[in-house]
């Protein structure tokens, strides 16, 4: 656990994020070994090959926030002399405001006094932060950069990457279910269709099942009595 107050939030979004780091992944592995520059007057992070510098993903990138383990705390980007005051990680602050969650409207949050405040433990928290950002702004996905001194920035992207689609997701929730964590699946569901813009129709009033569907196809999530999802149906639409 990192922030507890904010792990919740991280954990509604979990399935739609792991999908979208996924796509960002696939993205980046096409161009094998890469960098990654930002230029923050610009707004922009790139990717670029280390094999070929023409080969570059180019994307708009939001600061959400600093986490650092000199001073044990995060730095939420609307203070962050690189920030913006009304950017879109002022999103998290007002939802913290509206919301009574002193942790996303405070400006600088400490680390927790357990907290081992090493390496790992700032991954973690970052991690916890990106999923946060994708859950309160509907952005996805996210990207840690480590700045120098063990600190991580944490970065929203609008990248150049394919949309988010129910056949697109069905080809691998397989593999991600395989090693994704989900504190409640059946919300985690509910929340990645709210996100991409799918529709939702659950099977029963029990909330046993739960048809996604768009354009390209329909996937049926069969859950546990502990909101697990114990199988997945699909049938997709012939793209042309």
């Amino acid at each position: 656990m990192t922030f507890a107050a904010l792990q919740p939030l991280a954990d509604r979004a979990a399935l739609f994020t792991a999908l979208r780091q996924d796509a960002l992944a696939t993205a980046l592995e096409s161009l094998g070994d890469n960098r990654w520059d930002a230029d923050m007057a610009a707004g922009t992070l790139t990717f670029t090959s280390n094999d070929d510098a023409s080969r570059q993903i180019v994307t708009r990138a939001h600061l959400v926030a600093t986490i650092a383990p000199g001073p044990r705390s995060l730095l939420w980007a609307w203070a962050h002399p690189q920030g913006d005051s009304a950017g879109v990680a002022a999103q998290l602050r007002d939802y913290g405001t509206e919301h009574g969650i002193a942790e996303l409207s405070q400006t600088e949050l400490p680390f927790p006094e357990d907290a081992a405040g090493d390496a790992e433990w700032i991954t973690q928290a970052a991690h916890t932060v990106g999923g946060v950002a994708v859950e309160l702004t509907g952005r996805a996905p996210y990207y840690l950069a480590p700045v120098g001194g063990g600190t991580y920035a944490v970065f929203l992207l609008d990248a150049p990457l394919p949309p988010l689609t129910v056949a697109s997701a069905a080809i691998v929730l397989p593999r991600i279910l395989a090693g994704l964590a989900m504190s409640d699946a059946r919300t985690a569901v509910w929340d990645a269709v709210r996100l991409a813009g799918w529709t939702l129709t659950w099977t029963d009033e029990s909330f046993s099942g739960a048809t996604i569907a768009d354009s390209t196809g329909t996937a049926t999530f069969r859950f546990d009595e502990q909101a697990r999802i114990t199988n997945i149906e699909s049938s997709l639409h012939p793209q042309g």
